[in-house]
């Protein structure tokens, strides 16, 4: 343990350590299933909107409603379902949650068919949607983390994210095609169709997986809805991880509006242009997400956390200083390029050690704990930013949003912590 102290790694990624790329049969159906919905969910991006304004004829306040009220209600309803989930079998619990976005989904081209349609329907489906999204990725972090030993957390990580950054590249252009061709509402159908692929693929994943053990009551309390929070925020290395990820995240997605305003509006770029801006750099997260696993295995963990962590923060600063024309254009393509890929390496190291880092009775509360703050967050801050950018204009704001993602890797955790064992971390502290 001493020695690792000295060498400046993270607990749990020796240096010079190459892990194993052959990670099975029922993690390679895990992952053709994650596949699966991932394209399904790009190719019926910004369908809701779009059936919004096309087919309901919804004004922008309903549309911003549409987008940012169905993902803060989810993220409420996924917060006692933490707790709920953490003490059941993973595998039902994606599967069930796969099927009721697979049935929720599907009422919407039903209600279109019968001419019944309303907002309303578009807002619960939203709304059932997130929670249902939270609920599987902290699950699913659970179950892989039972399919697979530590040292190939990475690895599986690192395909995860080139699988997410393929499918950002290919579903869009696919999905708009669609709509071109058949609406909106048939991107929904396909949407809806991968998530029932999802659930027969984690179907075949087979094998026997133990039902955890509740080492505390049966009945579930109201303190043990802030037990991820807890958690999280107890952790010497997960604590600034957590924050450094809440708060970067959400800077960067709360400029992402201005900069569509700034770059559609005042700066004249058509919308194929806009869209070819962030398609394709997408690339680098691709190419990111391939080299993490060999930067780690030489570098070290730790190193490549706080290095690629510090990176990623020094690029959007300089969409301040985007113009017009083809320069402008190339501009936001070097600097989402260089966003991109050092994001595609900090995302499966940061995942893999934040798994390994928590224990195994605690990862679904926190992740579902993550998950909830960096919606609730992104939410909270893209809504100050809207008004940043009414008062100061959307050039000044995102300049802003740069400038205060200059100070993000102040969080990176800098220093070495202990390799705690299961049996330390597991145990949950008496109630009376």
């Amino acid at each position: 343990m001493e020695s690792r102290h000295r060498s400046g790694q993270l607990p749990g990624r020796r240096r010079g350590h190459r892990p194993r790329h052959r990670l099975g049969r029922r993690f390679g159906w895990l992952w053709g299933a994650y596949a699966t919905s991932a394209l399904g969910t790009w190719l019926a991006f910004g369908a809701f909107p779009l059936i919004a304004v096309q087919v309901l004829h919804a004004g922008p306040a309903e549309v911003a409603a549409l987008a940012s009220a169905g993902a803060a209600v989810g993220a409420a309803v996924a917060v006692p379902l933490g707790p709920w989930v953490e003490f059941r079998r993973k595998r039902p619990v994606l599967i069930a949650t796969d099927l009721v976005r697979f049935a929720a989904l599907l009422t919407i081209p039903a209600a279109f068919a019968l001419g019944v349609l309303t907002f309303l329907q578009l807002l619960l489906v939203s709304v059932v949607v997130a929670a249902a999204d939270i609920t599987f990725r902290a699950a699913s972090g659970a179950y892989l983390k039972t399919l697979l030993p530590a040292e190939d957390l990475l690895v599986a990580q690192a395909r995860f994210e080139s699988t997410a950054w393929t499918t950002t590249i290919v579903g869009p252009p696919l999905g708009g095609a669609a709509i071109g061709l058949l609406g909106p509402v048939a991107t929904v159908v396909a949407d809806a169709v991968s998530y029932l692929l999802s659930a027969l693929g984690l179907r075949a994943t087979g094998g026997h997986e133990l039902r955890p053990e509740r080492r505390e009551t049966a009945r579930m309390r109201a303190g043990d809805l802030l037990d991820g929070w807890r958690y999280v925020l107890a952790d010497a290395t997960l604590r600034p991880l957590f924050l450094n990820t809440t708060l970067f995240n959400g800077l960067v997605m709360a400029a992402s509006p201005l900069l569509a305003v700034l770059m559609l509006g005042r700066l004249g770029f058509a919308p194929w242009q806009y869209g070819l801006a962030f398609a394709v750099p997408s690339i680098g997260g691709l190419l990111g997400s391939r080299l993490a696993p060999p930067l780690v295995a030489r570098f070290g963990q730790r190193q490549v956390l706080l290095v690629f962590g510090t990176l990623r923060a020094v690029w959007p600063v300089g969409l301040a200083l985007l113009g017009p024309g083809t320069g402008g254009l190339l501009l936001v393509m070097g600097v989402e390029l260089g966003l991109i890929f050092c994001c595609g390496v900090f995302n499966p190291v940061h995942a893999a050690y934040r798994l390994e880092r928590t224990a195994t009775d605690r990862v679904v509360r926190t992740l579902s704990a993550w998950a909830v703050t960096a919606k609730a967050s992104t939410a909270l801050l893209t809504a100050v930013w809207g008004v940043l950018g009414s008062l100061l204009g959307p050039r000044t704001a995102i300049g802003l949003a740069g400038v205060l993602l200059l100070a993000t890797p102040l969080l990176l955790p800098r220093r070495a912590t202990a390799q705690l064992t299961e049996p330390e971390l597991a145990p949950a502290p008496n109630r009376t």
